[in-house]
């Protein structure tokens, strides 16, 4: 399959909201090449500041100029945006439901190399529990320039997650990103399979090895965490009879532990959990290190066929 970085498709669809909509501002913590705001900065220098490496002071400045009708971008890697700035996210920007936009890159196992200290497995949790917080984790570069575009539309703060890695491309330019809103990919009756980011190719192509065994699952992109598409959900385990989510996070307070509230609120079945097991990541190739934490197509499609048969 093609891939691309969403993170790119952030970058360009940044630069042409830029021209579209003047009010528009972008901060970045020193880090602009990667999270690809540099596009803007090049384009527009007097709406992007650098704020150093100061994440806590980028967010803080980002409320500002929101309180004065500003739309801003405020950017870094997520172990930072989310970890070293979760007080300002908290209090200065979800607070106040200021219209700030978090768009944080190189999260998850797949930043690689960077090993544990930059591998953000933590950040769905503690930004899914804010409240007013819209929580995105685009599943391809496509969504990713379409979930943007909600997010500069939208009048309130916003939690995007980006991969640092090219992912598989899955969707075009035709698609539409709908808010809160999660999307049955494949059809299938004996297995829900709910995915979110980089696993959602990973749960598709997990579905041909689950067809050599007689197991039709099917496989919905929730791709919006806050608010969750509970409808869908529900109705999807209540054809199926059995849930699986998939996510490059820790299962504990992810994906994982949203599909579970629901569950238990609406509809319970059996569940099972696959993601990173209350470990922190280390340093090593995207693709070895997703291998080492079983979050491969093989790997998705082996546990849930061991899950179906327990």
């Amino acid at each position: 399959m093609e891939k691309k970085a969403p993170r790119v498709a952030y970058g360009e669809t940044l630069l042409e909201l830029g021209k579209e909509n003047p009010d528009i501002v972008v901060l970045d913590a020193d880090l602009s090449g990667s999270t690809k705001t540099a596009l803007f900065a090049k384009e527009f220098p007097d709406r992007f500041f650098n704020m150093g490496i100061a994440e806590q002071n980028m967010i803080t400045t980002a409320a500002g100029l929101a309180t004065v009708g500003k739309i801003p971008f405020a950017s870094s890697f997520a172990i930072f945006a989310t970890g070293r700035a979760w007080e300002m996210v908290r209090q200065a920007v979800c607070l106040g439901n200021k219209n700030v936009k978090i768009v944080a890159t190189h999260a998850g196992l797949t930043v690689g190399e960077d090993g544990a200290t930059h591998q953000a497995l933590e950040d769905i949790a503690v930004t899914r529990v804010l409240p007013h917080l819209t929580v995105i984790v685009p599943a391809d570069y496509y969504e990713t320039g379409k979930a943007i575009r909600f997010a500069a539309s939208y009048n309130g703060p916003v939690y995007v997650r980006l991969p640092r890695s090219a992912t598989p491309v899955i969707f075009d330019e035709t698609y539409e990103f709908i808010h809160g809103k999660a999307r049955i990919l494949q059809k299938g009756s004996d297995v829900s399979i709910f995915a979110c980011g980089v696993m959602v190719a990973e749960a598709l192509a997990a579905t041909e090895f689950l067809k050599k065994d007689g197991i039709e699952a099917e496989v919905i992109n929730v791709s919006t965490l806050k608010p969750l598409d509970t409808e869908t959900i529900l109705k999807s385990v209540a054809k199926t009879g059995h849930a699986v989510t998939v996510e490059e996070h820790n299962i504990i307070g992810g994906l994982g532990s949203a599909v579970a509230e629901t569950l238990c609120e609406g509809g319970p079945v059996p569940l099972h959990r696959i993601g990173v097991k209350e470990k922190f990541g280390r340093s090593g190739k995207a693709d070895d290190l997703l291998k080492a934490y079983g979050l491969t197509a093989a790997n998705i499609a082996k546990e849930t066929g061991s899950f179906l048969n327990s």
